[in-house]
């Protein structure tokens, strides 16, 4: 690792002089230029409401961003949504399903990639699961094979939060591509740790709230719909904004947007969509492939510590491709009597400043690329 400290950016996250946090796969805190953008907003809000204010100018080049970050080919391909549960619903929801088609998932989605789909069954549309296997690992061809001409979508998150398997996507695409229907990415552990191309995974949708990786407040995310797709989904919340003529109210005509606008139906989350803009401003200042190597080395460092200590890492780590900033981990089980229970171990952790989480019956920890080697080496020290 080049540095042991990120001196360029430290002064970015004023959490590093008070606590070490390792729950960027949580709610992560907001960057300090994300913080600074959402109080102008209040300072013009609480002064000047609207006036001179340019916050929807501001909200297209936000968008802009966040095609850059993804690999899309330019801001019509993005939507602003309050949260990853609703853009996955706009794809559960806007598609146009018959009885007997079906969804393909994993059996260990966060719900908020599950719950939509469930819901179809009432369609008569059924969901099919592939398993994950004992290693941690998602098999891409348990997910192929579960594929038929029926599949309408495959949804799938390419990170998994409980075990912080990253899986290929793009043989996925291809195949869920060939039987007529569409990949669907729940990127909510992904965007904003390492880089990500939609147009190369063969990505048709993908969601992600901002408050993990992204270094942003909680309710604004992105929903990047193919352009061509737009029209495919029907939008499942309507209102005013996501006409043609938005702006002219007198005029009532009754026709949807072309592009990814059309998920829109109301006014903006100008704070979140703010600090998102700064933090993702941020993150392409820095550049994901420089965020990602830093990741790599502090979770590298982190498992060979809890591996020298005796803990048990289960997160996939043999192939790069797989890797994450997820790292989850078991005390020694030889200790395991001795050893406190997993959320007091948390627990303890967290009273001497250092922020790990519980989940799914083990111990998770997931650094940024502002975190230290330090920080690492105090959270392995400080484990029981």
């Amino acid at each position: 690792m080049a540095s042991q400290h990120a001196p360029d950016f430290a002064a970015e996250f004023p959490i590093l002089r008070r606590i070490d946090f390792f729950n960027h796969a949580g709610v992560a805190p907001i960057s300090g230029r994300a913080a600074a953008a959402m109080h102008a907003f209040a300072d013009q809000a609480a002064g000047l409401a609207y006036v001179q204010s340019g916050w929807y100018s501001r909200a297209r080049e936000v968008k802009k961003f966040a095609a850059r970050l993804i690999g899309a080919v330019d801001e019509a391909e993005i939507a602003f949504i309050p949260n990853t549960s609703f853009g996955l619903s706009l794809v559960a929801k806007g598609l146009r399903w018959a009885p007997g088609d079906n969804v393909v998932i994993t059996g260990v989605e966060y719900p908020a990639n599950r719950y939509p789909w469930e819901d179809l069954r009432k369609q008569s549309v059924e969901v099919i699961e592939a398993p994950q296997h004992a290693d941690g690992r998602i098999e891409v061809e348990d997910i192929v094979e579960a594929i038929t001409r029926r599949t309408r979508v495959v949804s799938i998150s390419h990170v998994q939060y409980a075990s912080g398997f990253r899986i290929d996507l793009k043989p996925i695409a291809d195949m869920v591509h060939q039987a007529g229907g569409y990949l669907c990415v729940d990127a909510i552990q992904s965007l904003g740790a390492f880089p990500v191309d939609v147009e190369s995974l063969g990505i048709d949708f993908l969601s992600a709230d901002g408050h993990k990786w992204l270094l942003s407040p909680e309710g604004c995310g992105i929903f990047y719909c193919r352009a061509d797709l737009a029209q495919v989904l029907h939008p499942n919340v309507v209102g005013w904004m996501n006409m043609v003529n938005a702006s002219d109210y007198g005029n009532y005509q009754f026709e949807f947007q072309p592009d990814a606008r059309r998920f829109e139906p109301g006014s903006y989350n100008i704070p979140g969509i703010l600090g998102l803009g700064a933090s993702l401003e941020l993150l392409l200042e820095v550049g994901l492939d420089k965020v990602w190597a830093r990741i790599e080395a502090l979770t590298a460092r982190l498992c060979a510590g809890l591996e020298a200590k005796g803990y048990g890492v289960f997160s996939p780590r043999d192939h790069a491709d797989e890797r994450s900033g997820i790292v989850v981990f078991s005390p020694p089980e030889k200790g395991l009597r001795a050893t406190p229970p997993l959320h007091q171990i948390a627990r303890d952790l967290e009273q001497r400043g250092i922020v790990i989480v519980v989940r799914e019956g083990k111990l998770r920890a997931s650094p940024h690329f502002y975190n230290t080697v330090e920080q690492i080496d105090r959270l392995v020290a400080a484990l029981p």
